[in-house]
């Protein structure tokens, strides 16, 4: 007979050890793609001019994107960053 153990949880509601937040960038009509492209190449670390436009190619065909994914209060200096770049951006997200 096997018996089953049930493992205390690690993390719930309010814990602050959910999954990663994730700050996602919205499709818009006044950015332009240099201006989101060397914005998210200046605020997210490891992403250069590059991936930036590869960023804000994706963020136009598609309506938004992920640009980055990690701790919460890394996600809420990056979203405030942006937002006050004027980029157009989602809610956070917990992943």
């Amino acid at each position: 007979m096997s018996q089953t153990v049930e493992l205390p949880r690690v993390g719930g509601p309010g814990s602050g050890l959910g999954g990663p937040w994730r700050v996602l960038v919205l499709n818009d009509d006044h950015n332009t793609f240099d201006h989101v492209a060397e914005t998210l190449s200046q605020v997210i670390p490891g992403v250069s001019l590059a991936d930036g436009y590869r960023l804000a190619d994706q963020i136009h065909n598609t309506g938004c994107a992920i640009v980055w994914s990690g701790p919460r209060e890394d996600a809420e200096q990056y979203w405030e960053r942006l937002d006050d770049a004027g980029l157009t951006m989602a809610p956070l997200e917990e992943g």
